[in-house]
């Protein structure tokens, strides 16, 4: 099978799968490589990279969702748009995706703290093993479990950039029927993509707990795009 992929996906396919069997050999692996808030006492330098290369190592369906659509999807956009191009776009769509959530958490914390930058009010809870706010008994607990979630946790996984591809598709080949397990017919390309991403814009705005998640997969889709119309790429292949 990976005779068939074209050598961009090949590569980031493997380099995903070895990612994916180190963080289950090396547990503080999400930790280091998993990208933080710039602000956080747990950012490096490296992480709007390597996260790209992280995924959850709570179960399969994370990396294999996204290993699977790069496979489907991949090698078709990159033998259109060539290797080179192919593997900037994936990047780029990577970083695009963490600029959203980069933005989203910087909102979410000025409507707290009346600042995007919080970092000497934090302290490091060895109770806990976490990061919390110095003056947090002052404040509602929905506002320190917000504050606690952007200093603390990690964003992994090729899902931003897996969406900006999906978005690529879509615009190449709009008319391209798609079949899905537990669906009976046929979906066009273009709708299936639009309703996913409605879908992620929807659930980003509401109160379901995953609004960062949801929204940095619009910002790999939105930076597609934009890229998509820059470098003038050609629609409708079919």
């Amino acid at each position: 099978m990976l005779s068939n992929l074209s050598p961009v996906v090949k590569n980031l396919l493997i380099i995903n799968i070895i990612c994916f069997v180190g963080s289950l050999i090396f547990e503080p692996a999400t930790r280091l490589f998993g990208v933080h808030y710039p602000d956080s006492p747990l950012f490096e330098i490296w992480q709007p990279i390597t996260y790209m290369f992280m995924h959850s190592t709570d179960g399969i369906f994370h990396i294999f969702f996204n290993m699977f659509a790069l496979v489907m999807f991949g090698s078709i956009i990159e033998r259109v748009m060539g290797s080179k191009r192919f593997l900037n776009y994936y990047l780029i769509c990577g970083f695009g995706a963490l600029a959203l959530q980069y933005i989203v958490q910087a909102v979410e914390l000025y409507s707290i703290t009346w600042t995007i930058s919080y970092k000497a009010s934090m302290i490091f809870d060895q109770s806990i093993g976490r990061f919390i706010p110095k003056n947090w008994p002052s404040m509602d607990r929905e506002g320190v479990n917000t504050i606690v979630s952007i200093y603390n946790t990690s964003m992994v996984g090729a899902s931003g950039a897996v969406v900006g591809l999906l978005l690529a598709f879509a615009y190449l080949f709009p008319n391209m029927p798609l079949y899905f397990m537990f669906i009976p017919v046929p979906i066009k390309a273009k709708y299936f993509v639009g309703a996913y991403l409605l879908i992620s814009i929807y659930l980003g705005f509401s109160n379901s707990g995953s609004s960062i998640a949801h929204l940095a997969h619009v910002g790999g889709a939105l930076f597609g795009y934009i890229l998509i119309k820059v470098w003038g790429i050609k629609k409708g292949y079919y």
